[in-house]
């Protein structure tokens, strides 16, 4: 036996003693999952938005910043581009006025429609020479390279190489040779040489691009004779124009043809040749055409399809329709590495202008900002993570020290006697203040099944209950949350049967009984609606019919919205949160079909519907589901109690009962205390002595050795439980039956 003491102190020790150590940490810990568990996160999840969305917003200014600088490059070099033409064919137009030159030309094209002019007596043609010593000075003095003279004919009858003249014009140059026959001065993009030209080292080398400038002469009647071609080494002026402006490290801007060939100088043509493109003889004009190779060859891949079969470049396919654009998203180039690029078709000379520049270097910045967005959000992302590992250690901290202070049996200030029933969001207990000794209902709320919301639910309705001091309403004396984070609150301890089973086990009640109590509920229901509260769930489970200071069928009416059943799959006895909240038997047709709007006057048509199934044994509507009922509330006619019992009943009482259920709540009384006075009146019941109580508490059945009574805060619904075992009432968790044999949610019959 001593050593049983010494283990119970020891015991008892260890538990003050845990409480005491993690109370400080669980006061933190409140704090924590108040604040720092959701901040982290929220932060977080704001973080990533607005990152996100800057992030989208820097970038898409970037785009618009670099596609305008695209353009704008693009236009500086199609304008220094069109200038060059233009000075081109104003110097050609310059020569082609000269009285000597256009006299040579006659003579030359006279000669020439002559049946003797073949080629040798051409080149024989004093005419021809003197153009030659005319033109030849005149070309390298203007940077020409040389010079053809077309006749009418389209036959080339002048030139400074030999092996041209006699030879009909090449179809490719025809369409310039009349543009220029229609008196227009012109200069055709770059295209293979038909012949031998010199390179860069003065080697006659097949292959190489050239160009010409083509302008009309004129005879003394001013029509066209004939067509002087001054030729035009691209490399020397052509190509350096678009070469000047080029963006950063990677970019490049380059000319097109209509053949989707470059004819232009890339500044990759060092790469190209060591990818293979291009041999080490070869420059990129007119040997490289813009087509997709469809992998990166800059970094070693090899294309799948020969170059002749691989798809145009996305530049070159909107040059091909000579269209103008941009593409800041990225696509590949003929070399297949990612670009961003704008292009420029110019009509006039049937060429297209491309600039180009790496998407590696072009969204060097965003990329940038990207990492380093990433890094701090992986960071925020792993202090959350640590502050959730810390939580969960308090959180587990916090279970431990609830079962401690369970198993001391301790809520705040109570202290739990004996367990009386366990339902499906708490446990109650029979206790009594550690100071006052008064006996006391004690209900927590299991933790695992609340959360903060829930709790604080639960204080704003204790709150609004406590405020109550009529004596037919359930007192409130406490509530609270204990260090170990319990909720629990404790009310008047009660010892009685709730009307749902007074009725179930004896019957219809005397007509005096029910005026008696539900002159007690109105009373009741006066000072709850005097400071504007609505019960919203007056039913015969609700109110408890009890013994107060030698006073018996004292009622006492519960639950003042304290909480509702959530569990829809049960039926009509159940409250339903959520939807509508009451009890569809007692429901109000505002209730169901206007919840939001209902005031004081719903809880008097429950009263009228409490007070029938009082005086008749049966609710003022059946039904097998709860659909039926509500509809029957709406809009179907109530049975006067009278006939459901197919006996008389007093007028008066009927009356009032009738009244308080019709469907318009404008047709109900006014008040719960107009009720009152409309009860008072009923002058032809005989009113319900203290004695017929007294008499009816000590031969009722519930009174009975070995029946079962009802005793706490819990409302019992039902009488199924061993009727040899107490059961409890309570204001909260909708209709439960509790006894100390266990727990049973059962709605009550549908009849």
């Amino acid at each position: 036996m001593q050593a049983s003491g010494s283990s119970s102190k020891i015991r008892d020790s260890f538990h003050m003693s845990a409480r005491g150590l993690v109370k400080k940490a669980l006061s933190t810990g409140k704090w924590l999952r108040r604040a720092m568990w959701t901040w982290p996160i929220v932060v977080a999840v704001v973080l990533g938005l607005m990152g996100s969305l800057v992030l989208g917003a820097v970038e898409r200014a970037l785009k618009a910043e670099l596609a305008a600088s695209l353009e704008s490059l693009l236009r500086t070099d199609a304008a220094a581009l069109q200038q060059w033409m233009s000075r081109q064919e104003t110097v050609t137009a310059s020569i082609t006025v000269d009285t000597e030159l256009i006299q040579n030309a006659e003579g030359l094209v006279t000669f020439a429609a002559t049946p003797e002019a073949d080629q040798l007596a051409l080149l024989q043609s004093p005419y021809q020479s003197a153009l030659r010593t005319q033109l030849d000075p005149f070309g390298e003095v203007a940077g020409y390279s040389g010079w053809l003279l077309v006749d009418s004919k389209r036959r080339i009858i002048g030139s400074d190489k030999n092996e041209l003249v006699s030879v009909p014009v090449p179809e490719i140059d025809l369409k310039y040779v009349e543009m220029a026959f229609d008196g227009k001065n012109t200069v055709s993009a770059p295209r293979i040489s038909l012949i031998l030209l010199p390179d860069d080292l003065g080697q006659l080398r097949a292959g190489l691009p050239t160009m010409f400038t083509w302008s009309p002469i004129r005879g003394k009647d001013g029509k066209v004779i004939a067509v002087l071609a001054m030729r035009i080494p691209p490399r020397a002026e052509f190509t350096q124009l678009v070469a000047v402006a080029r963006l950063g490290e990677t970019g490049d801007v380059y000319v097109v043809n209509r053949l989707s060939q470059l004819v232009s100088e890339s500044r990759s043509d060092q790469q190209l040749r060591q990818i293979g493109m291009l041999t080490e003889r070869e420059s990129s004009p007119l040997n490289v055409s813009l087509r997709d190779p469809g992998v990166d060859m800059t970094v070693g891949l090899r294309p799948a399809l020969p170059r002749s079969e691989q798809p145009l470049t996305l530049a070159a396919q909107q040059l091909a329709e000579h269209q103008t654009g941009h593409n800041v998203d990225g696509y590949r180039d003929f070399r297949g590495a990612d670009v961003i690029g704008a292009w420029m078709w110019l009509s006039e000379y049937e060429i297209g202008l491309i600039a180009e520049q790496e998407t590696s270097e072009a969204f060097r910045v965003i990329s940038l900002l990207k990492k380093v967005f990433w890094a701090l959000f992986a960071l925020l992302g792993a202090a959350s993570m640590a502050i959730w590992g810390f939580m969960f250690v308090l959180d587990r901290q916090q279970k431990i020290a609830q079962r401690v202070a369970l198993e001391a049996k301790r809520l705040g200030q109570y202290t739990l006697d004996e367990k009386l029933g366990e339902g499906g969001m708490g446990v109650v207990y029979r206790g009594h203040h550690a100071m006052l000794h008064r006996p006391t209902a004690v209900k927590f709320l299991d933790p695992k099944k609340t959360n903060e919301q829930t709790i604080a639910r639960f204080e704003r309705e204790v709150r609004l209950t406590a405020k109550l001091t009529h004596p037919n309403t359930i007192a409130v004396f406490d509530y609270g949350t204990t260090p170990e984070g319990i909720f629990y609150y404790a009310m008047e301890y009660l010892d009685g049967v709730n009307l749902e089973d007074l009725v179930r086990r004896d019957g219809a009640l005397p007509e005096g009984r029910v005026i008696h109590i539900l002159k007690q509920i109105c009373g009741s229901l006066a000072e709850a609606h005097a400071i504007g509260l609505i019960h919203r769930d007056v039913k015969p489970a609700n109110i408890i019919l009890t013994c107060r200071a030698g006073l018996f069928d004292f009622a006492k009416l519960l639950d003042f919205g304290l909480v509702k059943a959530v569990d829809e799959s049960r039926q009509a006895g159940i409250t339903t949160e959520g939807a509508l909240t009451g009890t569809p038997l007692y429901l109000s047709p505002e209730a169901i079909n206007q919840p939001d709007t209902v005031d004081l006057r719903t809880d008097l048509y429950a009263v009228g519907a409490v007070g029938y199934f009082l005086l008749t044994g049966t609710a003022v509507f059946s039904g097998q589901t709860v659909i039926e009922i509500l509809q029957k509330h709406l809009s179907g006619a109530v049975e006067p109690p009278s006939e459901r019992l197919g006996q008389p009943v007093s007028a008066e009482l009927e009356a009032v009962l009738m009244k308080c259920l019709q469907k318009s709540p404008d047709q109900r009384p006014a008040s719960a205390s107009e009720v009152i006075g409309l009860l008072e009146s009923c002058s032809r019941v005989s009113p319900w002595s203290s004695e017929e109580a007294s008499q009816c508490w000590s031969a009722s059945s519930f009174n009975q050795p070995g029946s079962t009574r009802t005793v706490g805060i819990l409302s019992s619904s039902s009488a199924s439980n061993s009727r040899a075992r107490p059961q409890l009432s309570t204001p909260a968790f909708g209709e439960t039956i509790i006894s100390k044999s266990g727990i049973h949610d059962k709605a009550p019959e549908i009849r």
